[in-house]
């Protein structure tokens, strides 16, 4: 049995508590939805931030939806460079021990203390995907990109839930080395 699955290429983006959304936007402000993204009720906000390291910046860094219990800032390794921060790979809300970042929005700015992560590669299985597949949640699977450029990533975090609907999550760096898109298909071959 053939287990192919969904790419999406995750450009830098950034989550943000309430808090922090009313303390860069202003007093009671609720983010807007730009467009939806594959996880249910996840989105792609209209509001954008700056981020601030030491050596660099990114202007309009998009926020995504809905505000979370942690503010974390998702960078790629080539992104953490420019800016100038040692962000470590971490599944996304184990931000314990990393890096800050100063975030400017239009109404003020914040200063994270620790947040900056290169999030670990990963698969979003619902659960009955995962039990039909035989995988379990954390499982660290070795999956096959195709292409010119095709190449086997391993250490793959399966995240099982029944939040979740079957998609591979890379950053711009991993999809650049693989010549990825958006929509490709990749195959779990172990």
């Amino acid at each position: 049995m053939s287990k192919t699955v969904p790419v999406g290429v995750s450009a830098r983006h950034i989550h943000l508590t309430q808090e922090h959304v009313e303390a860069l936007f202003g007093p009671g402000y609720q983010l807007t939805e730009f467009k939806p993204l594959s996880q249910p009720g996840q989105f792609a906000a209209n509001e954008q931030v700056a981020v601030i390291g030491s050596k660099g910046k990114f202007d309009k860094v998009r926020i995504l939806g809905p505000a979370r219990p942690a503010s974390q800032l998702e960078v790629s390794r080539t992104d953490s460079f420019s800016l100038g921060v040692k962000a470590p790979v971490r599944e996304s809300g184990n931000i314990e021990g990393t890096p800050g970042i100063t975030i400017k929005g239009p109404a003020g700015e914040v200063e994270l203390e620790t947040g900056v992560i290169v999030a670990a590669r990963h698969i979003h299985f619902h659960t009955s995907e995962a039990e039909a597949w035989g995988i379990a949640d954390k499982q660290l699977l070795k999956v096959r990109l195709g292409g010119e450029r095709g190449l086997v990533l391993e250490n793959v975090l399966a995240r099982v839930s029944d939040n979740f609907k079957l998609d591979m999550h890379i950053d711009t760096d991993e999809a650049n080395a693989a010549g990825a898109n958006n929509g490709d298909i990749a195959e779990i071959v172990d």
